[in-house]
């Protein structure tokens, strides 16, 4: 199946341009669900239906849906919260209270994702296509599952064996109860969701669309989104620049719009050489229905087809050189001074910017040691030499 996921700055239109291109697939055949993550759920009001927490169909092919969070976080999180609420009881702590410290920041939004992966599985659709929550929220999400697997494999563990020895000790000393077997199930369970939410969402029929409207503040949030998106292994195919004035003509007040925006139209197919650049028309009236939005689609698309892989794209890729290898990792549009790197054992922690990735080493380049780095040509590169000959290679 096909899964495109639609994210950008908040007001740039990427509800609308997500309903368009799933009102295309619809209409060219294709079981098409389009659903929203974004607490905001622009989605119905773009499709000018209802729209609830399982799939409606609103025209023939096409299903929408809101991710209901909140039944998803009690579904994925209830049995965690319900331990961490004995604690807090114990230690004498207001329900409310509790209630509100039990609940982590972000979390609903990071369970909605779930129900993408339900939906991806369940080989109901033949097209997937998801209107995420904006840029920042998007890219803090997408990145947890890889963050929590550091977790499970290396903390998890150890903390349940502990709990296991000196559950009893640990009772009687801190007067708290200690997690049940079935609190660590349940994490393990999350994990293995989440792990599955970034099979899916990295997969080779998976593709993240970038939505943006003509200002230099907006490219410049989108120019992140694409180093940090490309940074955790997510495939960008597309950038989507919306709401593009049409010629000024006599009108000076619009022509200096359009200068502006030609500018930055520029500096766009800069950014995002190699990836399949398309605009959008600043129309007359807000687009709304399905009508209208096969309309939006029409203008954005052409005689293309919407679902397309726009750029195909090696992930990570190790090649021999003389001397040991070089790692490379696609990393478009980064500074060398935003980069920073260390070494772990077999990870290599690559951080840029406030976000940072533990990238496991493979096993034939773990044995070697790190011997220099660079960022060239839209890529980090990082040299291996074999840490027993200690040669060093180019």
């Amino acid at each position: 199946m096909r899964i495109l996921l639609f994210t950008g700055k908040g007001g740039v239109g990427k509800s609308t341009l997500a309903a368009a291109t799933a009102c295309a697939s619809a209409a060219a055949g294709h079981r098409t669900l389009v659903l929203s993550t974004d607490a905001a759920h622009s989605l119905a009001d773009a499709l000018a239906v209802t729209a609830t927490g399982e799939p409606t169909e609103v025209a023939p092919d096409l299903w929408v849906q809101h991710v209901d969070a909140q039944e998803r976080f009690e579904r994925s999180w209830g049995e965690i919260q319900g331990y961490l609420l004995s604690v807090l009881d114990v230690a004498g702590v207001d329900p409310v209270t509790a209630e509100e410290l039990t609940v982590i920041p972000g979390a609903e939004e990071v369970l909605a994702l779930l129900e993408v992966r339900a939906q991806a599985r369940s080989g109901e659709w033949d097209v997937l296509v998801v209107d995420c929550a904006p840029t920042a929220e998007t890219l803090r999400l997408l990145a947890l599952p890889e963050a929590l697997g550091w977790y499970m494999t290396r903390v998890l563990p150890v903390e349940r064996r502990v709990v296991k020895v000196l559950k009893p000790v640990l009772t009687r000393a801190a007067g708290v109860p200690m997690p049940e077997d079935s609190v660590f199930d349940a994490i393990e369970r999350l994990h293995a969701e989440l792990d599955d939410v970034r099979a899916v969402l990295t997969g080779a029929e998976t593709s993240v669309r970038l939505v943006l409207t003509p200002e230099s503040v907006v490219l410049a949030e989108a120019r992140r989104a694409y180093t940090f998106l490309t940074l955790f292994g997510y495939a960008v195919d597309t950038a989507i620049v919306n709401r593009v004035f049409p010629d000024g003509g006599a009108d000076e007040w619009r022509a200096t719009w359009v200068r502006a925006q030609q500018g930055v139209l520029v500096d766009a197919e800069d950014s995002f050489a190699g990836l399949d650049l398309r605009t959008s028309p600043y129309r007359a009236t807000e687009p709304v229905g399905r009508d209208q939005l096969l309309e939006v689609a029409a203008s954005v698309y052409g005689d293309a087809d919407p679902l397309a892989r726009g750029v195909e794209r090696v992930p990570m890729e190790v090649r021999t050189r003389s001397g040991g290898l070089v790692l490379s990792l696609p990393l478009p549009l980064a500074d060398r001074d935003d980069v920073r790197l260390a070494r772990k054992g077999d990870e290599l922690v690559i951080s840029v910017g406030s976000y940072r990735r533990l990238l496991t080493l493979p096993s034939g380049v773990a044995r070697h040691r790190v011997a220099g780095a660079r960022v060239h040509g839209g890529e980090l590169q990082v040299r291996f030499v074999d840490a027993a000959t200690d040669k060093e290679g180019t």
